[in-house]
């Protein structure tokens, strides 16, 4: 005789529509799990294979057995299994109990036992079951059994170079059993390295786990868990998880896998990208995931992660990884790279380095040698242009400048990198791609038949309103290096330029900006597209798995995984972690109360442009109103600025509190001997603080400089000079064209007229002065008229670099949203 416990759960597809509550037994909704047991034994003459013939379990202790006992009966094994299973706490459910849609639902369901709750089921399985089966009882699962669960026996992770996997959406055909973990990933495809990284080479990869000796997909199963439970997106519910404690995946079929949490949450912060862009369920490489040579770099830090974790437990289950054993090479290749080693000083450079100037041209270095792109994001004022040199220089004199490196940079600074080069490198060849007759600079060199010509020039300086109109010259030649300074002037992916510096041929590239984000994730992206293509996907993607479940969800898993996926790439490093001896930078806040007239104007321009924001909201939505948005915000900004801005003949005469104020602070600060920038949006703005300037009585009057958008790019450079050599102890300068680039360290004082939403350009804008070379302290005063607009938008400040923090930095818990409510904060009225 053999015991059979058959094991079923019921629902409405059943055609059950719930379970009454009867004495001993609780109401159990729509889901109602059972069990069948029999006693069986093998039929008179039956072959093998043939069903047994089985004989229900007695339902109660009392009810009597048949008698005649039919042959063959072991009424002695029939009791010792009875007493098994009164003892598993399974218990006879009444009959009446099920509730049926229709009696013919019911048929063949007789005889049936359950557990006095639901919920008691799982563990039942994890330790009756076992029990049963070890004292001889057959145990058999029936689809759709809602607690079936088995133990992860081991993880498996498959590899396979795109290049030998063809089309075939299968990975791996047999994994290793000897239990440890076969080898490291690459960093790069395996063509070798300096092909250009993520263009060529790549993996197939399939995640396993084994259980019950079969090897099933794992990321399906991930997926779905992610889906459901979202503590998994969260980094700090995440890593407030117990590594001992289990969680169940749902297989296909209806089996349940009881995994350990600790490599799960593993895997998910490595690849959770990759789980949350599985195929279709319907597709032919549901089974696998396409890897490129960056996606790949994830899966090493994961399986080192794993290594870890299962070599700290001792018997538990363990990790596979297989693949291809062509990659050992280079693997070793790589690891032996290490970081970035110490690279001296090109002999040429005539101005010392800081040490964390050496590392950076190191890391420059590094990046080369590897075939990789980065992004220097350091802040403001460390020397950027200064590594950017030496990485330069260095390749000239190691003999591997074969073709001049080419700089993309904003207009207003073209003057800027002349001297800096002449300074720094002035063994570099700078030729200026500049004004009339430009196309001559890179005019071929004539026929030398089979000697190839040397470049003439080592350093070609353009400027992003150049780089369109030229893209045809540029594009006909190879530039040994693409440098893009200040490269947030190319985020706008659709822009002209940006278009064109997808068309240029450069062995490598590198973006120099001290402000990669300045707004919104979709910055970065660019930022990345221009350098590595297809490495943070297209711009559909990007935003439906990273921007919005960051900027919007606020889930920091993910914010933690973009940042961790961008580390190798991005050296950021600030002013108070490497160059402390910088002098301090005091930030002032002054609050200008609008009075009067000007008030009155406030709240008029207010009304009419929040009824204008409204209708736009109702008709547009957010998204597609912005333009309009935007210009009702600027109404109220220039009212804040100076009335006059608006240009209304209602406006004409209504003086400025902001312009009053600055009219006295300026002689005071010249007066102690500062020399002061002054900082305006509004190049309209700076034209009334000139024309104030110039109203004063000539005993009072102030000189000063300016610089705008208007300021012919030949005298930009005359205007530096002259403020650096202290002609004039005032420089007005707008935002666009003096914020970004320029040494300005003999001023000790900035003033900003108008704040807006995005901290980095103002931040960037002070960095003018505070900055290596500056050896007195700063001030740096911000005007914002209080109550207003201004005073409201210092909370987006706020967020804009919680954001940048969040990715860019250490620190991923946060949440930036900005919507209507927003908006609805920024037009209430004056305070």
């Amino acid at each position: 005789m053999k015991p059979r416990l058959r094991l079923r759960t019921l629902t409405r597809g059943d055609g059950l529509l719930g379970s009454r509550a009867v004495t001993g037994f609780g109401p159990r909704g729509a889901q109602l799990t059972v069990a069948q047991v029999h006693y069986t034994y093998p039929a008179a003459g039956a072959a093998p294979g043939d069903e047994p013939f089985a004989v229900p379990a007695p339902r109660s202790v009392l009810q009597p057995r048949p008698w005649p006992v039919p042959p063959g009966r072991d009424l002695a094994a029939e009791a010792t299994a009875a007493d098994q299973l009164w003892a598993s706490a399974l218990r006879p459910l009444p009959d009446f109990a099920p509730q049926w849609r229709a009696p013919e639902a019911a048929a063949g369901l007789d005889d049936l036992w359950t557990l006095r709750e639901e919920g008691h089921w799982p563990d039942f399985w994890a330790d009756e079951v076992p029990r049963l089966q070890a004292l001889g009882w057959q145990v058999l699962v029936m689809p759709g059994f809602a607690h079936f669960s088995v133990p992860v026996q081991r993880w498996h992770l498959g590899l396979q170079p795109l290049a030998e996997a063809g089309l075939e959406p299968a990975v791996v055909a047999a994994l290793p059993t000897d239990g440890g973990v076969a080898g490291l990933l690459p960093l790069q495809g395996p063509r070798g390295v300096g092909q250009g990284v993520g263009q060529e080479g790549g993996w197939r990869m399939a995640l396993g786990v084994e259980v019950e000796g079969e090897v099933l997909d794992l990321a399906p199963m991930l997926a779905a868990l992610l889906r459901r439970d979202r503590r998994w997106l969260q980094a700090d519910e995440l890593a407030a998880m117990d590594d001992a404690m289990t969680v169940t995946l749902r297989a296909p079929g209806g089996r349940r896998i009881e995994a350990p949490v600790g490599p799960l949450k593993r895997i998910v912060t490595a690849l959770l990208d990759l789980l949350l862009t599985l195929p279709a369920e319907d597709s032919a490489e549901k089974a696998a995931q396409r890897l490129s040579a960056w996606e790949a770099a994830q899966v090493q830090a994961l399986q080192e992660s794993l290594a870890d974790t299962m070599g700290a437990r001792a018997g538990a289950q363990t990790w596979q990884l297989q693949g291809d054993a062509g990659l050992a090479t280079l693997v070793a290749r790589l690891r032996d790279a290490g970081a970035p080693p110490a690279v001296p000083a090109p002999a040429g450079l005539a101005t010392p380095m800081r040490p964390y100037q050496q590392h950076g041209l190191a890391w420059l270095q590094y990046l080369r040698a590897q075939g990789l792109a980065g992004i220097l994001a350091d802040d403001m004022g460390l020397g950027k242009t200064l590594q950017v040199l030496a990485h330069v220089l260095a390749e000239k004199e190691a003999g591997r400048l074969t073709a001049p490196a080419l700089v993309v940079l904003p207009t207003s600074l073209l003057a800027n990198w002349q001297a800096e080069a002449a300074r720094h490198a002035p063994g570099l060849r700078v030729a200026l791609l500049h004004g009339p007759g430009r196309e001559a600079v890179l005019a071929p060199p004539a026929d030398q038949g089979d000697v190839t010509p040397a470049p003439a020039f080592d350093l070609v300086l353009t400027t992003y309103a150049l780089v369109w109109r030229d893209i045809d010259t540029l594009a006909a030649r190879d530039w040994h290096l693409l440098v893009l300074d200040e490269a947030q002037q190319a985020k706008n992916a659709g822009s002209r330029a940006a278009r064109a510096l997808r068309q240029l041929r450069a062995r490598h590239r590198l973006c120099v900006t001290g402000t990669p984000l300045e707004n919104h994730l979709g910055e970065l992206w660019a930022h990345f597209d221009l350098l590595m293509p297809g490495f943070l996907g297209d711009t559909r993607s990007f935003t439906r798995l990273w921007r919005k479940p960051i900027e919007v969800n606020g889930e920091t898993a993910r914010a933690e995984l973009l940042a961790r996926r961008l580390r190798p790439f991005i050296l950021r490093r600030r002013k108070e972690d490497v160059a402390p001896e910088l002098p301090p930078l005091t930030e002032v806040l002054r609050r200008v109360p609008l009075e009067g007239a000007q008030r009155t104007l406030y709240e008029t321009v207010r009304i009419a442009v929040d009824e204008q924001v409204r209708r736009v909201l109702e008709r547009q939505g957010l998204a597609r109103g912005q333009i309009e948005v935007l210009d009702a915000l600027l109404k109220l900004r220039q009212v804040c600025n100076h009335p006059r801005l608006l240009k209304t003949p209602g406006a004409a005469g209504v003086p400025s509190a902001k312009l009053a104020l600055l009219m006295q602070m300026l002689p005071a600060l010249i007066a102690e001997g500062r020399q002061v920038l002054v900082f305006s949006q509004f190049t309209e703005m700076l034209a009334l603080v000139a024309e104030a300037l110039a109203a004063l009585p000539a005993a009072e009057r102030l000189p000063w400089l300016q610089l705008t958008g208007d300021t012919p790019a030949a005298q930009r450079g005359k205007v530096v000079s002259a403020f650096q050599a202290g002609e004039a102890p005032l420089l007005l300068l707008s935002l666009k064209a003096g914020g970004v680039g320029l040494n300005l360290t003999a001023a000790d004082t900035v003033i900003h007229l108008d704040p807006w939403w995005n901290p980095a350009v103002q931040a960037q804008a002070t960095a003018r002065a505070h900055r290596i070379g500056q050896h007195r302290p700063v001030f740096a005063y911000q005007l914002v008229a209080e109550g207003s607009i201004e005073e409201r938008l210092l909370a987006l400040q706020a967020r804009k670099a919680a954001l940048a923090e969040g990715v860019l930095g250490q620190d991923a818990a946060f949440a930036p949203k900005f919507g209507e409510d927003d908006l609805r904060g920024l037009l209430a009225p004056l305070r």
